[in-house]
């Protein structure tokens, strides 16, 4: 063995072994703490890339005179392509492998980089998303997971914490570099494009943090079940998803349009500063609240978003920007604590052999929240009342489902008793990491 070596490394669960490797690939390996902050910063850099073109679409459709409809339409297609490889290829990573389903996506990622950057009109704008969402959709699952493996206890707020963080750092990052610096419509996606070529380089160094197991073909076949056991709880959360999805939707295509509207002015930074808020705040809920019960968090976050976009619809009748930032901060508490709430009050009440299926089907309902109804507010601002009224009736609708979830929770015979289950510790924090796994990597 002169050129080999047996390299033993500890872990959070003990002392793992790695086959013999060449010396000089042992000095440049990245280590366990460096892989899971290099996994973590993945996360942050996909969904920031998600988040990148919203400051952007003002200035897109300036200069291609595209309707409001087809800012939601170049949404929604990027969130259907993230359901679809969530649903496809999300647990892959199981049977082949994190990092080769990371070092692929990451490729991937970055030509799309390359494509924003060069894009001359919406039908390649519009397949860049679509190449996006199916790249991050493939990439989330391997993260979440790998994550986990390297450090459970850590990885399970990581998991819940890093991808809103990645949502807010893509908004405002975004909209700097479009507002003060020169040619932004490349220079956003070129900066992208240099972060994923060092993250793919880091990834190449890392060991894999896994274990294939055989399976892959029929790993590529979706699960998605409902088990009576859940049907109860899983029912009364569906209006939650909607509502939190849905608003997220909203704020990621409409947003910097409807900020405009009340500032009187095209800025990009504050286009990208409403994005900013509600994710930023939603992370920062999710980190306080992580240990409180799933019912109590849900409910927080329920009427943090009924009074959160109640205030921002006072802000459209007063053109008020300062009251619309406040209200998004608010409805950024419910935003975090809402999802979470949900898929940790569901979770736990779930077999372990169920939890993927059930999973599976929240964020079918999850991502369609996130892409349709916001279609549905561009058809709206086209062909009906414009983008105030329009926000005034999206806000009420997801008023309405914050209501219906509060009542859900609230009657007798509801899921308040099956919540009970649900309480914070080890199992409430297993159910917080499967809910940044979509696919449902782990119990499988």
């Amino acid at each position: 063995m002169s050129r080999q070596q047996l390299t033993i490394e500890p872990t959070a669960d003990g002392a793992r072994v790695r086959p013999g490797r060449h010396r000089l690939a042992a000095r440049w390996r990245v280590g366990d703490t460096a892989a899971f902050y290099l996994l973590a910063s993945l996360s942050v850099s996909f969904l920031a890339g998600s988040a990148a073109p919203t400051p952007l679409y003002a200035r897109y459709q300036q200069e291609w005179g595209f309707s409001p409809i087809t800012t939601t339409v170049i949404w929604g297609v990027y969130a259907l392509a993230v359901l679809t490889a969530l649903l496809v290829a999300g647990s892959l990573s199981d049977h082949l492998g994190r990092r080769p389903i990371l070092l692929a996506s990451i490729a991937v990622q970055a030509a799309t980089m390359v494509v924003f950057a060069t894009a001359g009109g919406v039908s390649t704008l519009v397949a860049a998303r679509i190449i996006q969402g199916l790249a991050t959709g493939a990439a989330v699952g391997a993260i979440g997971a790998g994550l986990v493996d390297l450090h459970r206890s850590r990885g399970t707020v990581a998991n819940a914490v890093v991808p809103p963080v990645g949502t807010a750092v893509g908004a405002i990052g975004a909209g700097l570099l479009v507002q003060y610096l020169p040619d932004p419509a490349e220079l956003v996606y070129l900066v992208l494009l240099g972060v994923f070529a060092l993250q793919w380089a880091g990834v190449a160094l890392m060991p894999e943090p896994g274990t294939r197991r055989p399976g892959a073909a029929a790993a590529l076949r979706p699960r998605i079940s409902v088990p009576p056991s859940v049907r109860r709880p899983v029912l009364a959360t569906i209006p939650a998803l909607l509502a939190v999805w849905s608003l997220g939707g909203f704020y990621g295509s409409l947003g910097p349009a409807l900020v405009s509207a009340l500032a009187g002015a095209q800025s990009a930074v504050l286009g990208g500063l409403a994005l900013f808020v509600l994710a930023a705040v939603g992370a920062l809920t999710v980190l306080a609240l992580r240990r409180s019960a799933p019912r109590r968090m849900l409910v927080l976050g329920m009427a943090a978003l009924l009074a959160g976009v109640g205030l921002t619809l006072v802000s459209v009748s007063t053109s008020s920007v300062a009251v619309f930032l406040i209200g998004t901060s608010i409805a950024g508490i419910g935003f975090g604590g809402g999802f979470q709430g949900a898929i940790q009050l569901v979770l736990p009440q779930a077999a372990a052999h169920e939890r993927a299926g059930v999973l599976s089907a929240m964020w079918v309902v999850s991502y369609l929240a996130l892409g349709l109804p916001a279609v549905i507010a561009g058809y709206l601002v086209v062909d009906g009342g414009g983008l105030l009224a329009t926000t005034r009736e999206f806000g009420a609708a997801v008023m309405a489902l914050a209501v219906v979830t509060i009542v859900a929770l609230a009657r007798p015979g509801g899921p308040r008793q099956l919540a009970a289950a649900a309480q914070p510790g080890r199992r409430g924090e297993r159910a917080s990491g499967l809910a940044s796994c979509p696919a449902g990597t782990a119990d499988r």
